[in-house]
């Protein structure tokens, strides 16, 4: 038995884990590479293993850094299942066919490019349609069903509470008369969050491997995020401008719409019009709703009193480009919720170009941003940016909402690890180095865990 790191190692994307009992092997993960273009670039690199070799795939949720290259992993000859939560199943239909449209796209202003220098043509890393293709691949498992997925390997999926369907996936591995128990953390939820329920604990292990996303840094107390949220609402509506707000469309913008409808109004959402304006937002928002059943118990009431999900009564869903150039002639009095989530991509660079050089408009960031990205620098302040050749002033206020996170910061990821009877070895995975290194520190020093900071490629024996 053994395990090896293919991503998010040292780095937040591009999950992907190998393990090997006895003559099967299979993975957890297989996510796309985000940020700058050079990391990007890595997403068609050949497959460190032979995807024709891999047996089953489990995958802990729909986020593209988890999810996102098994259309190229069905693609290069990998023909087995794909095993996860049955909301994960949904989403993954919504996220895969947008990445691979996205992936068509690119393709085709690339070759165009290349076709004026005379250059070879490029293909996507795949197609809307192999994301459909791949899509059948999967199977879903509701939270705490054990399900034997191969010969010596048992899987169970519990409640992560990081977005609809997020698991911590439980494996129970045998081989040669040696049981081994390797739990993955995936990503795990923040504690109190709206909509979802917190994650799942679990107190026995042999190895774990655990996210390190925020393992530097302590989330604001919801009171205080709130609060925060409510201010610059009110300091938008003061200024008379428009509030711009990138989200990831699975989980951060169905949060939002809830949020803004139990604040409704506190926060004079009313004197806003609210557009959703992200195909697959508002999808992903449909799925949400089908799956109320993991809501948590305020969210499920909610949604059993009003049979109605995420209903603000001037929420305008923007599905075609039209809709989306429609909002642009709106100088004020609009909440724009746009993908992509860290602005490396989609409409929400368009609402940029209109809006982010107006000094009375507002962009609020709700969500990781990583290095490399649009968000990351207007995190970091930048003055300038640069949207499709132009160089763009950054005149709109720029504010972090940090206590709105998917993720569990430092103190929950240390708290989620204590449960843990006998302390069993941990290995971090899923953070760029000064979180990992901030946590690993204090896991060692508070906890006396045997703490493993994944390289790339590194094997350990089970």
């Amino acid at each position: 038995m053994k395990i090896q790191f293919f991503g998010a190692t040292r780095e937040v994307t591009g999950s992907c884990f190998l393990l090997q009992v006895g003559d099967s092997q299979f993975l957890v993960e297989c996510g796309l590479i985000q940020g700058d273009y050079e990391h990007e670039n890595h997403n068609s690199d050949p497959f460190p293993f032979d995807p024709e070799a891999i047996d089953a795939v489990v995958l802990t949720h729909a986020h593209l850094d988890h999810s996102g290259r098994l259309p190229l992993l069905i693609k290069r000859g990998y023909s087995g299942p794909v095993y996860t939560h049955k909301a994960t199943v949904d989403l993954c239909a919504v996220m895969l066919e947008d990445a691979g449209y996205l992936n068509e796209k690119e393709a085709q202003w690339e070759n165009k490019r290349r076709e004026r220098k005379g250059q070879q043509l490029i293909e996507p890393l795949y197609t809307r349609n192999e994301a459909r293709e791949a899509h059948k691949q999967f199977e879903g498992i509701d939270y705490g069903e054990f399900r034997e997925i191969l010969p010596g390997v048992k899987v169970v999926l519990r409640d992560a509470g990081h977005i609809l369907g997020s698991a911590i996936v439980e494996l129970e591995l045998t081989e040669k008369g040696q049981t081994r128990k390797v739990v993955f953390s995936g990503d795990l939820g923040h504690k109190g969050a709206p909509i979802l329920k917190d994650p799942e604990l679990i107190r026995q292990a042999d190895l774990v491997v655990m996210e390190s996303t925020y393992g530097n840094r302590f989330h604001r107390s919801w009171d205080e995020t709130w609060r925060e949220m409510g201010e610059v609402i009110s300091s938008a509506k003061s200024n008379k401008g428009n509030i711009m707000i990138p989200a990831f469309t699975v989980g951060r913008t169905q949060e939002l719409l809830y949020v803004f409808e139990r604040h409704f109004d506190d926060w004079g959402i009313g004197d806003w019009e609210v557009f959703l304006d992200t195909p697959m937002g508002i999808e992903a928002t449909k799925v949400y709703a089908e799956h109320a059943e993991v809501f948590d118990s305020r969210a499920r009431e909610n949604y059993e009193e009003t049979l109605v999900a995420f209903s603000l009564p001037n929420l305008h869903m923007s599905h075609s480009s039209e809709d989306s150039m429609k909002i642009n002639r709106i100088k004020s009095g609009a909440i724009i919720i746009a993908g992509s989530g860290m602005c490396t991509g989609g409409r929400i660079k368009h609402h940029f170009k209109h809006n982010i050089w107006r000094e009375q408009c507002h962009v609020m960031i709700v969500g990781f941003q990583a290095k490399g990205t649009l968000g990351r620098a207007l995190v970091d302040g930048a003055q300038h940016i640069n949207l499709w050749g132009e160089t763009v002033m950054v005149k709109a206020k720029v504010h972090t909402i940090g206590g709105l996170s998917a993720h569990a910061d430092q103190q929950g990821l240390v708290d989620w690890y204590a449960n843990f009877e006998g302390r069993p070895r941990v290995v971090l995975v899923h953070g760029e180095p000064e979180a990992m290194d901030t946590l690993a520190g204090r896991l060692e020093n508070e906890l006396h865990a045997d703490v493993i900071k994944a390289d790339y490629q590194q094997s350990l024996t089970l």
